[in-house]
């Protein structure tokens, strides 16, 4: 099996490049200023074209210093492939437009390659677009709004027609909502999730694209966090099989991911697992490539999810029996 360099979307000349950078920054204190752009800038001089950004991530903090590399880069817009998010507080259909300028402000460009409804679910929101939260300080979410995703996926259909961004994208985790609310769209090529192996067979015959986020098991917030023990990267099978490859067992697992026809898009700031996180096209056995395919059974029944979102939302997101909230 062999990676490819980037992926083709249906009916569209666009191609996404398989391997990206991301730059959620689990807890900013961690890092000085500048964390971002240092990294960022590391990975376009290795060859990385991929750069995923949101307004979340530090009210547009990061998404500024994703723009202040991309201008220090000296690398041509058109090389690239942007991508940002929709907040969960502008779902209002007016309010989407404003989010989108911006974060084009925040990177300083025209537009972005790809849009995602960050999440599937509104937050209500404080005047300025603040987050209405509980005494406890969880997010009080907007139950009627999260429900209308029409209204607000209409509304990001127009940011495509006024040539904000190439594609829009929802994520979600799984198909049921796939089918019922994005492939009727002629907008969207694209889908951001976090995907089981179920899911990725339905939207690959359909000619979309996955872009697979935590591969490597998340540094996510503590309030969501859901894997109790040891994540993939201990995984005894998976380190053997990294060995007989001289690869790390981040490396390996992004190569497999990659195979698969799914880009990935693991963030660090380590400037040498960003190098390591960018080597990762290279041949494995048909064998070694089922091997890791079945780790998780089947269908993906023995996986363990990273993300666990009841406590915080007071809902499942996850949940594929029936569709909340």
């Amino acid at each position: 099996m062999l990676p490819s360099e980037s992926f083709s979307l249906a009916n569209t000349d666009i191609r996404v490049p398989s391997r990206g950078l991301g730059t959620f920054q689990a807890d900013p204190k961690v890092y000085p200023a500048g964390s971002v752009k240092d990294s960022v800038l590391q990975a376009l001089r290795l060859g990385c074209r991929h750069i995923d950004a949101a307004f979340a991530y530090e009210w547009g903090s990061v998404e500024r210093e994703v723009g202040e590399a991309i201008r220090e880069s000296g690398i041509s817009r058109e090389e690239l492939f942007i991508v940002t998010k929709l907040h969960n507080c502008f779902h209002k259909p007016e309010d989407v437009a404003i989010n989108m300028s911006m974060s084009l402000k925040n990177l300083n460009l025209d537009y972005v390659d790809l849009y995602l409804m960050h999440f599937p679910y509104a937050y209500k929101s404080t005047e300025g677009y603040g987050t209405q939260r509980t005494s406890d300080g969880k997010p009080v979410v907007d139950i009627p709004l999260s429900r209308a995703y029409g209204s607000t996926w209409a509304a990001m259909e127009k940011l495509v027609d006024t040539r904000k961004t190439r594609l829009i994208v929802q994520n979600w985790s799984d198909y049921s909502k796939q089918q019922k609310y994005t492939l009727p769209s002629t907008k969207s090529r694209s889908t951001h999730i976090f995907p089981k192996k179920v899911l990725s067979s339905f939207v690959s015959l359909r000619g979309f694209t996955l872009l697979r986020i935590a591969r490597l098991g998340g540094a996510l917030i503590p309030a969501i966090t859901g894997r109790q023990g040891p994540g993939p990267l201990e995984d005894p099978t998976i380190i053997e099989i990294s060995r007989k490859y001289h690869k790390t067992p981040a490396q390996l697992m992004l190569c497999h991911t990659i195979c698969r026809g799914i880009s990935v898009i693991p963030k660090t700031n380590n400037p040498k697992r960003i190098a390591e996180n960018f080597d990762v096209l290279f041949q494995i056995s048909e064998n070694d490539f089922n091997t890791l395919d079945n780790l998780m059974g089947e269908r993906g029944e023995l996986g363990i999810r990273n993300l666990q979102t009841r406590e915080y939302l007071g809902f499942d997101n996850f949940n594929e029996e029936i569709e909340e909230p």
